[in-house]
């Protein structure tokens, strides 16, 4: 079973910096896509950041774009979102995301993803 642990979610002032993590652990970590989303009240899960098995390629939404770094470390098992310069419209549910197909270009739609995280609550104060 896979499972996807997130952590490092909280308040912040804008212009403030989070980092999240991402633990997963019931399969083999360097083969799997991986990647950030989130939701805010009302609002479709959207895509923030994907980087594939490889980390061959990586991917940002526009709105987080030279703002937000995803990486990740096979040793540890673990994948990261630093966030910097935060705004009031990151404010949302930040989700974990891992999937098993193997691609040279990180995918951004949701059904590309078979495993989740509960979710970790990102809120930014103006």
């Amino acid at each position: 079973q896979v499972t996807l642990v997130e952590s490092g979610g909280g308040l912040v002032q804008a212009g403030g910096s989070l980092r999240l993590s991402c633990e997963v652990s019931g399969y083999t970590f360097s083969s799997l896509s991986e990647g950030w989303f989130r939701q805010a009240p009302g609002k479709e899960r959207e895509f923030v950041a994907v980087i594939t098995s490889s980390g061959g390629d990586i991917r940002y939404a526009d709105s987080v774009k030279g703002r937000f770094a995803i990486s990740r470390d096979n040793a540890k098992n673990t994948l990261s979102l630093q966030m910097n310069n935060l705004k009031p419209e990151d404010t949302a549910v930040y989700y974990c995301a891992a999937g098993r197909a193997r691609t040279m270009v990180a995918r951004t739609s949701t059904g590309d993803y078979e495993y989740w995280g509960q979710g970790t609550q990102i809120t930014v104060s103006s």
